[in-house]
């Protein structure tokens, strides 16, 4: 049996509304014997939550399945003082960093949710002090870059923009600490005590998801939920092993893969 790492939204539900058949194939999975990992970019609740929610949803899952970018952010910056421009539900995610308002180490940027908070927490005050601490000297670094994400209400801009923006106007390259850096798959794999060549990257992202796991020597389902474009797989140069409908169809196709 095989490893794999699910992608959640967009994969497995979309603003809170499961998937049709995403429950039943991971449930599925487990049955099958394949070692599974939830990984996730979401960084606008702190994992119990998003666990919970999850669960909430039907999914079955533990908490110390799924994987989530504040605690990888917590582990690569702990003990610095750290500018965090980031959804407040996660400060509790990252213990062990010192969270400061001036003389940073490092700059973190968070993703956006659906509410308001954004509005406050990317403000043009914010981004300016974020640039003047990186103009001092601080490191740049973000829970993911994604561009946008799928919600019931369509495509919502992500805090991509805001990390795109500060480094163009610093010249301060972010280190990107979710997907798709390899350091995140690394961690992903380590857990499951996983090869890549026999692990899968289950997702709706095409050239971040898809791209990142290539390149770090995993195998590679994108299927067509959540942010998924028809025209963006004509128009790209990465092709995975395999496009489903769903995650739904996850199952019986590997059950049918040599």
């Amino acid at each position: 049996m095989g490893c794999i790492l699910l992608d959640i939204d967009g994969v497995l539900h979309v603003s809170g509304e499961p998937i049709p058949g995403a429950v039943d194939a991971v449930s599925r999975l487990r049955r099958q014997g394949h070692a599974l990992r939830f990984v996730t970019n979401n960084s606008t609740r702190p994992r119990q939550t998003l666990a919970e929610e999850l669960r909430g949803l039907g999914f079955e899952l533990e908490d110390d399945e799924l994987q989530t970018t504040p605690r990888a952010a917590a582990r690569e910056l702990a003990g610095k003082r750290v500018f965090a421009l980031v959804m407040s539900a996660i400060v509790p995610d990252l213990e062990g960093i010192e969270l400061v308002g001036e003389s940073a180490d490092a700059v973190l940027l968070g993703g956006c949710d659906e509410t308001s908070e954004p509005n406050q927490v990317f403000s043009w005050m914010n981004l300016g002090r974020a640039f003047g601490e990186l103009q001092m000297g601080a490191d740049l670094y973000c829970l993911h870059k994604n561009k946008w994400w799928q919600t019931s209400r369509g495509p919502l801009l992500d805090a991509g923009a805001f990390v795109a923006g500060l480094e163009y106007s610093t010249g301060v390259d972010a280190i990107v600490l979710g997907k798709p850096s390899a350091s995140y798959f690394a961690a992903a794999l380590d857990a499951l005590g996983a090869e890549p060549e026999l692990t899968w990257m289950v997702t709706d992202d095409l050239e971040a998801d898809v791209r990142g796991a290539q390149a770090f020597g995993m195998r590679t389902a994108l299927v067509r939920t959540g942010k998924f474009r028809p025209e963006t797989l004509e128009g790209s140069g990465v092709v995975p092993e395999i496009v489903l409908s769903s995650v739904a169809q996850l199952p019986d196709w590997l059950e049918g893969a040599p």
